[in-house]
């Protein structure tokens, strides 16, 4: 007999999923009202055709349009910003267009047209004011294939520099109304981009499938994820401006880590992940992807220490190396180094940046190390081991 283990489930957008999907854009845009803000990138997709049909058929739909961009990682600064210049125009429609930084920055402007004042006393770092979850409608439309911040009800802003910090604006009712992964939009990320962000989603659909807050549905949905990581990572990274299938498997893995996070939580690498972008100017899906092998790694060690009490996620782990692999194991601990040589093996294939290269040195782990957690890991690692991830990765 198989047990259900009591679970909640927050709720989801509403998801249109595929190759052409934005041609929908205007006439969801137009079920909300006649006045969108769109919020995107600096660049690519702006200089796009993709833009000027947009643009063109939002005009044909009568729609007024109003348009930002944003660079980097969002800021406190630039919701204030955008916020104050946008609030008394009527916006009846949000809409972020670009990657993992653009939709939480659309995310925010969203949830704070409608209130008074900064941003900064909702963040969870501040949290001095609660956010009554009032917000105008948001659609989020990804360009690359990896936070998931389209199916999440968390916007993530960060500042940068000594005193920094990375840290959420939360609240149920900002999951995005509508998510529209058309993954045509994504054949133009470079290669170092869809490997950070394919490793980014890969983190999230392997810590969430061990976390300690799993469910047998985000078990079920981080699984599948995987299976399309297997599928899509390589080809997507190795021929991805050509192989719309191999860029569909990361768009719909990337939107399932999106929602196990949401449900199941994350691990040791998003515990490392808030303090290491609020320091130095890393970008997150490469935080991800240099950390995931050394803190797999790192994890299977200590979990093996007592491998009956840890049967449970060693065997998740075991599973997880199988999917990604393509190798049968016939025991868990084949399984669990299955799953540790593809993660290197990826690492090495994509030469994700080491922490060395955004000026990381050993004298940095000390205030790294005071503002890291372990989340909802499997198993508590402790200091010693923590920095052993940060070691490894130097």
């Amino acid at each position: 007999m198989i047990n259900i283990t009591d679970f909640s489930f927050a709720r989801m957008p509403e998801i249109h999923f595929g190759a052409g999907k934005l041609a929908l854009l205007p006439r969801l845009i137009g079920q909300r009202g006649k006045t969108v803000l769109l919020v995107t990138g600096s660049s690519s997709f702006v200089r796009s055709a993709r833009y000027v049909r947009l643009t063109e058929g939002l005009a044909e739909a009568g729609i007024r349009v109003f348009h930002c961009s944003v660079s980097g990682e969002p800021s406190p600064d630039f919701v204030d910003v955008t916020v104050t210049r946008h609030r008394d125009e009527g916006v009846t429609c949000v809409v972020g267009i670009g990657g993992g930084s653009v939709l939480d920055a659309a995310k925010a402007v969203s949830a704070m047209l409608l209130q008074h004042g900064s941003v900064a006393p909702y963040l969870e770092c501040v949290d001095t004011q609660k956010h009554d979850g009032r917000k105008v409608p948001y659609i989020a439309v990804p360009t690359s294939s990896g936070t998931g911040a389209e199916a999440t009800k968390n916007a993530v802003l960060s500042h940068i520099g000594a005193d920094g910090y990375k840290s959420s604006l939360r609240h149920d009712n900002f999951v995005p109304d509508i998510a529209l992964v058309d993954p045509e939009l994504t054949l133009t990320c470079p290669p170092d981009v869809t490997a950070a962000c394919g490793l980014d989603a890969l983190t999230q659909l392997l810590e969430a499938y061990v976390s300690s807050k799993s469910s047998p549905m985000t078990d079920a949905l981080a699984l599948s994820g995987l299976q399309h990581i297997a599928a899509g990572f390589v080809p997507a990274f190795e021929n991805g401006l050509h192989d719309v299938k191999a860029r569909g498997h990361m768009a719909y893995a990337a939107l399932l880590s999106g929602i196990v996070l949401a449900n199941a939580g994350l691990g040791v690498v998003h515990g490392f992940a808030g303090p290491i972008g609020g320091f130095f100017p890393m970008p997150h899906g490469v935080v991800c992807g240099t950390l995931i092998g050394a803190a797999t790694r790192i994890n299977i060690e200590a979990l093996r220490l007592d491998a009956q009490k840890n049967r449970i996620p060693l065997e998740k782990l075991a599973k997880a190396g199988v999917v990604l692999s393509g190798q049968a194991a016939t025991t868990t601990e084949a399984g669990c180094e299955r799953l540790m040589e593809t993660l290197e093996q990826w690492i090495e294939k994509t030469r994700i940046a080491r922490l060395s290269a955004y000026g990381i040195t050993p004298g940095d782990f000390a205030r790294i190390l005071d503002k890291s957690n372990n989340k909802n890991s499997p198993i508590t690692l402790s200091r010693d081991q923590m920095r052993a991830i940060l070691e490894a990765r130097l």
